[in-house]
């Protein structure tokens, strides 16, 4: 028998009172018993809540068939062991879900009474501190016994997960084995991480055949084109054609998504398909960016139907950014877009939008720094009628409903209160929302999009960002770069906006040259604040002193209010909204609420502008 370090005293006073005595508990038991203390999880919960139905659960095997098929021979070789021991092994995917168990059906039989069965969710969030769970939100092997447990639902079971990775390191799954305490081993830990391993070393080897498979169907492509390359179903580049590495042959290995340092663009893209119809990679057809200097359009690759709503300029590090959009658009995939205020964060987004089987759906953007910890949950989850006072009668069906198979865009997502971050992580783990008043939730089908100017990582290491939330948007990284990276897109950009504003703007070469040299810390939407000045400003009177006099970022001016204290520099997008919120202020008297109703903007958001500003 197999005694837990934790007695259920220490684990009474802890749920009771919150008092915990590290010298009694494993460090990582700590950690989830706090965490689950701060996601409200019921330490008196006596079984799973969430279980799949038949059919979601037969869309989570197909989902997860590499790591069954993989996993399944091994498992099935140890299967009379577990009968023996009195044991249950499982296999749970990367979100959780129990996708199989088989051993000893006495022990099957007894952790069904707690819906430790085929298809219920098995996380932290869930029931508490779990091997399983835990194993999954720590990415490391896990023994939890009895009273480690955080519900009571597991305090007789005696639980062992190992993570089992892809040859690229992502977690597929987990492996588990269970039993009561009772019966417990001391060996159980060694025996199922003997399993993950072997586990891991047959997807490598997997892998490495369907790569070889794949070069092989590709060999006589690659000898009638030479600028061909073949890439594995993640864009790694395994494979090119004879005058790409003569080229850049540097680039084998790498992801197709850097071709554009190399000054490469994709032309047209085959799917390579095995004898089971599964997709083994791709042969990609790579041109030189020279063939598309004369190009206005919006996308550099020849894939028809690509749409992008602005101006991609031809820079390479913004070409870069419009082959991640190519990438990631026709997925599922949750995409972060960092990058600083105005380079266009919303523009990318709506381009992931457009570009995917969701185009036909709506996209529903939110800003999240725009509305007061007040308004944001009836915002986002909609509201009952006569929720609350002042709530509409019909009630609100919120954001999230509205982007019911589209998009939603959740913009500045760092600046989200902590109180809002666990209902927004269980509404984009379960797409199920319930609104304010209601004891209901109502399923949704929506791709989440967020976008930040803050570093998401430092916060979460200031605890100030949950961790788990941030993992849950932080899927597919893609930045946006400045606009001083891009410099050589101005011209583009401004001839876009004329054109947009149905604006006559000739600029002299030696106005375009100071706009060039400019570094633009306002990004784009500086850029066009500018423009709408230089439109109004005589082509005589474009002279170098005035021009940067223009786009020299302003002082503070004597206002007779309070000088900024820490003496901050304006710039020009900046100076105009402290014009406005001050003719605001000076229009209603000083009254903050008539005034924030008057720029429309919500009244918390205008007192931290005005404290920004020192008004």
């Amino acid at each position: 028998m197999l005694a837990s370090t934790c007695y259920l005293s220490t684990w009474k006073r802890f749920v009771q009172e919150g008092v915990l005595d590290p010298a009694r508990l494993n460090k990582r038991i700590q950690e989830s018993w706090h965490r689950c203390k701060d996601v409200e999880v019921d330490p008196y919960l006596t079984k799973g809540r969430h279980i799949l139905s038949e059919e979601e659960l037969i869309l989570r095997k197909n989902k997860n068939s590499t790591f069954l098929e993989a996993a399944g021979p091994h498992m099935q070789r140890m299967k009379e062991a577990f009968q023996e021991l009195g044991m249950m092994a499982l296999l749970i995917d990367s979100d959780g879900y129990v996708l199989s168990l088989n051993g000893n059906r006495k022990i099957i039989t007894a952790a069904s009474r707690i819906n430790f069965v085929e298809g219920v969710k098995w996380t932290e969030d869930e029931v508490g501190t779990n091997a399983i769970g835990t194993a999954l939100q720590t990415k490391e092997a896990v023994l939890v016994s009895g009273t480690e447990h955080y519900s009571i639902a597991s305090h007789q079971w005696s639980c062992s997960a190992v993570p089992v990775h892809d040859p690229e390191g992502s977690i597929l799954g987990v492996l588990d084995i269970s039993c009561p305490v009772s019966t417990a081993h001391p060996y159980m830990l060694g025996m199922i991480a003997s399993v993950s391993q072997a586990i891991e070393q047959e997807l490598k080897i997997q892998s490495s055949q369907r790569e070889m498979e794949l070069i092989r169907q590709c060999m006589d492509l690659l000898e009638m084109n030479p600028n061909l390359v073949v890439c594995s179903p993640n864009g790694n580049i395994l494979a090119m054609g004879q005058a790409l590495r003569r080229r850049s042959s540097d680039l084998a290995g790498r992801n197709i998504a850097e071709a554009v340092h190399y000054g490469l663009m994709t032309e047209k893209q085959m799917p390579i398909y095995n004898a089971q119809k599964r997709i083994l990679g791709y042969c990609v057809s790579l041109v030189s960016d020279k063939q598309y200097s004369s190009w206005q359009g919006a996308m550099p690759a020849a894939e028809p139907g690509f749409v992008f709503p602005g101006e991609a300029g031809k820079s390479r590090s913004f070409q870069q950014t419009i082959e991640e959009i190519r990438r990631v658009a026709p997925s599922s995939l949750s995409v972060y877009i960092s990058g600083e205020t105005g380079t266009g964060k919303e523009l990318v987004a709506r381009a992931i939008h457009e570009n995917s089987p969701r185009k036909n759906g709506p996209f529903i953007a939110v800003n999240c720094g725009a509305l007061s910890a007040e308004l944001l949950e009836s915002e986002l989850f909609g509201y009952e009628p006569g929720a609350f006072t002042g709530a509409k009668k019909q009630g609100a069906e919120g954001k999230f409903r509205q982007a019911d198979g589209g998009t939603i865009f959740l913009d500045e997502i760092g600046e989200i209160p902590q109180a809002m971050q666990v209902a927004l992580l269980r509404v984009l783990q379960e797409k199920k929302v319930m609104p304010v008043g209601s004891a209901r939730e109502i399923p949704a089908d929506f791709r989440v999009i967020c976008a930040t100017h803050q570093d998401l990582g430092h916060l979460v290491q200031q605890g100030l960002f949950r961790k788990d939330l941030f993992y849950r948007l932080h899927v597919y990284p893609l930045a946006v770069p400045a606009l001083r990276e891009r410099k050589e897109d101005i011209p583009h950009l401004i001839r876009y906006y004329c054109e947009n504003q149905g604006m006559v703007l000739n600029l002299p070469d030696h106005v375009m040259d100071i706009l060039v040299a400019y570094d633009w810390p306002g990004n784009i939407r500086e850029l066009f604040n500018v423009m709408e000045r230089l439109h109004v400003i005589p082509e005589a009177s474009m002279n170098k002193g005035e021009l940067n006099q223009l786009l020299r970022p302003l002082e503070p001016q004597e206002t007779g209010c309070l000088p900024f204290e820490d003496k901050t520099v304006l710039t020009f997008r900046d100076q105009v909204e402290k014009d406005v919120i001050m003719d605001a202020l000076k229009k209603t008297k000083g009254n903050v609420t008539l005034a924030a109703k008057l720029c429309e903007i919500p009244r918390s958001t205008f007192y931290k502008k005005i404290h920004k500003y020192g008004l």
